[in-house]
């Protein structure tokens, strides 16, 4: 009888103890009853449980809506401009930058947006704020220039249109407002 090398004895081993394993996870896994929900911690959607909150979010199909009516504003009133539409977190849903946008407008319309969706307010109104309150322009990933609206549904923040680009801040509010309306239609 031939003697078998360590290498081929180590493979053999390994390969053994994998199937092994391979065979109890299967035997432990088809043998696992499921068990009802109350014990795996599932908790049932319904009204009268409190510790669920309901929320309302914005598709893809209407953020690039109101992206798309922004830009066509924009363009009729001869701007180049890019907009930015984020959820209730901040986390952007979709962004375009419009023919000409200069290479700032992106980044800047995502914080004007951030910024309007965090305080439920047009970022103009934030602006008159900083009086009162300098330190607000510190917040990271806010920018206190007009051009920022809030979407709301039930009065509550749901999203928010920054636009950045044109040559002032009412015109950039103005091309988000025309956003939040054709989100209404």
């Amino acid at each position: 009888m031939r003697k078998l090398s360590l290498r081929t004895r180590v493979l053999t081993g390994s390969a053994a103890v994998a199937v092994l394993g391979a065979g109890t996870f299967g035997a432990v896994s088809a043998g696992a009853a499921t068990p009802a929900a109350e014990s795996r911690g599932v908790v049932k959607a319904d009204t009268t449980n409190r510790n669920l909150q309901q929320s309302t979010h914005l598709t893809v199909s209407a953020a690039t809506k109101a992206a798309e009516a922004v830009l066509d504003a924009a363009k009729k009133d001869n701007q180049r401009v890019s907009v930015a539409v984020v959820d209730r977190n901040g986390n952007t849903i979709v962004t375009l930058r419009g023919d000409g946008a200069g290479p700032q407008s992106p980044e800047s319309a995502v914080k004007k947006g951030y910024t309007a969706v965090s305080w439920n307010a047009p970022t103009s109104e934030l602006v008159k704020r900083l009086d009162q309150a300098p330190n607000l322009k510190d917040i990271p990933n806010t920018l206190f220039l007009a051009g920022g609206a809030p979407v709301q549904a039930k009065g509550a923040p749901i999203a928010g249109i920054g636009v950045a680009g044109a040559p002032s801040g009412d015109q950039d509010e103005k091309f988000a407002q025309a956003g939040v309306a054709a989100l209404a239609k």
